[in-house]
């Protein structure tokens, strides 16, 4: 078997008079929500991953619609069933100017295993993959995994490389578990944040990271690529809508991420433009379905209720997506009726929407044998995700219109994290992008079983479990018939939501907003990246 992808380098001009107006110019965008950290291999959100991808990039990347690109990577082949080849790109450089090789990609992987300052699984997911690294020569690399994984390349596009020169070593070899040949400390999260590590490949490097103020970033002079507009890049993060789109409106910002879709009106009449993108990120509420007593559930047998499946499911009848959408997301938003959205690789075909029937629901709750419901606390952040408090609060009034006594509690996204993943929640919100543009990327990170040694199951934390899925799940990973495949996953996803395993409530839709005179035509993974700002004609 072979399958080949490559392109050839395409040259962009600029006429001389623009250009000369990008190089003098700096870019002032409105963050909705603060990275937590500028460490490539900390954690993978979008506010990091997007500002990580200025400075940093990967083998491959992803198209503003999720279609597979190369990047430091000119090209890949499957070369056996087991083996992914890629073919570095020779012109490739790191800001100090050093080459882009081999042994960069062997120690970034070997960092990742070796991260201890690391949040979540996701980076270890996809190195686990991987059991070893040949580099034939130093623009060579070949992936080995234990058996074939047909989507290694796109779980590659989340995965940024680091410079190998940040570290003392003798000779680099793939071996993370005696140190990969290293000599000196893994570099931490600290001397990422402190800057001295911050060496990348992108187009720009950094001037200055400090955790509450404005980040700031600069044209990489030595960039291989093509040449940003932006000599600079400042990001500031205003959690609240109001106060970003004030910045706008007085030109303290540019651009701004994620606006209140009904100041649309506004913008528009104020001069400004906007772009609304869907995403593929869906919304979710995650239930504590593994232990027999959960923290924030209060029932009167003294035992779990989310461990029922139709439990799960008459929460699921109870909330009025259509409505949650109209009013609290002003018509930004789209239904979820799966995890992933209508037409991603894998996605049930024609899945139906999920009912809103309150009435279905009490009687579900009966049958169950809580005819007179239980109490129960949502837990969510209210600065990360669009009207993240907001919405958890309207999903508690559902569920408490059905006799589920509910509670909200709500906390900075710095607190929420940890805690989740120390699993001290009971019913979480979440939100997941499934940039890897299919559906085993959702199914991989919080449906399967915990399982590290497989790289399954890293975020659920839930610990949500069902064997038929998990093989149907791990059978897809495997199979490299693409049709074959798709089906594969469309069956676990089928057995997910008909045991709602977790309750999808909707896709958000990226919006943003600037400043006449520049482009910005979004992502659906709702990255707000500099590049993808343009100086309009």
């Amino acid at each position: 078997m072979s399958l080949r992808f490559t392109t050839k380098a395409i040259t962009f001009s600029v006429a001389c008079g623009l250009a000369s107006l990008a190089s003098a110019q700096t870019l002032k965008i409105g963050l909705a929500s603060e990275p937590t950290a500028i460490d490539p291999h900390y954690h993978q959100t979008t506010p990091n991953e997007a500002l990580v991808a200025h400075i940093f990039e990967s083998l491959v990347s992803m198209s503003p619609d999720m279609q597979l690109e190369p990047a430091l990577a000119e090209s890949w082949e499957a070369t056996a069933d087991n083996t992914w080849t890629f073919k570095l790109d020779k012109n490739a450089k790191f800001s100090n100017g050093e080459p882009f090789t081999a042994d960069d990609v062997i120690f970034s992987f070997c960092r990742i295993h070796n991260n201890e300052t690391g949040v979540a699984g996701g980076f270890v997911n996809t190195a686990n993959r991987i059991k070893a690294i040949e580099a034939p020569d130093p623009y060579t690399v070949n992936l080995i995994t234990e058996e074939a994984y047909p989507v290694l390349p796109n779980e590659l596009a989340r995965i940024p490389m680091i410079w190998s020169g940040i570290v003392e070593y003798d000779q680099l070899s793939y071996t993370p578990q005696e140190g990969c040949g290293l000599t000196g400390p893994w570099p931490e999260l600290n001397d990422f944040n402190q800057g001295k590590a911050v060496i990348g490949t992108g187009p720009y490097t950094l001037k200055s990271y400090v955790k509450g103020s404005t980040i700031e970033l600069e044209r990489n002079d030595n960039y291989w690529g093509t040449a940003p507009d932006w000599k600079a890049v400042h990001l500031t993060s205003v959690p609240s809508a109001g106060p970003r789109l004030t910045g706008l409106l007085a030109g303290d910002f540019d651009l701004i991420e994620n606006p209140a879709a009904r100041d649309l009106k506004r913008i528009s009449d104020s001069g400004f433009e906007h772009t609304i993108k869907p995403s593929v990120r869906v919304m979710f509420f995650q239930l504590d379905t593994g232990r027999e007593q959960s923290p924030y559930v209060k029932s009167p047998k003294g035992d779990n209720p989310l461990q029922n499946p139709k439990v799960r499911q008459a929460m699921s009848l109870a909330i009025d997506r259509k409505t949650i959408i109209e009013r609290i997301m002003d018509g930004v938003a789209i239904p979820a009726n799966q995890y992933v959205p209508n037409g991603a690789f894998g996605s049930i075909n024609d899945a139906p929407d999920l009912p809103y029937d309150p009435v279905k629901a009490k009687a579900l709750l009966t049958e169950a044998g809580y005819p007179d419901g239980f109490e129960l606390t949502l837990s969510a952040t209210n600065d990360r995700y669009i009207n993240d408090a907001q919405l958890t609060q309207a999903v508690a009034q559902y569920l408490s219109r059905i006799g589920i006594k509910t509670n909200v509690d709500t906390m900075t996204r710095s607190v929420y994290f940890p805690k989740r993943a120390k699993r001290e929640f009971s019913a979480s919100l979440g939100g997941w992008g499934s940039e890897t543009g299919e559906a085993g990327n959702f199914l991989q990170y919080w449906v399967t079983t915990p399982n590290r040694d497989l790289g399954i199951g890293s975020s659920n934390y839930g610990a949500y479990s069902n064997p038929e899925l998990d093989a149907l799940y791990l059978e897809a990973i495997r199979t490299l018939d693409d049709e074959k495949r798709s089906q594969l996953f469309q069956d676990a996803v089928s057995i997910s939501i008909e045991d709602m395993a977790h309750i999808p409530l909707h896709f958000e839709s990226g919006v943003w907003a600037y400043r006449k005179g520049i482009n910005y035509a979004g992502r659906a993974d709702q990255r707000t990246i500099a590049t993808h700002a343009t100086l309009a004609d």
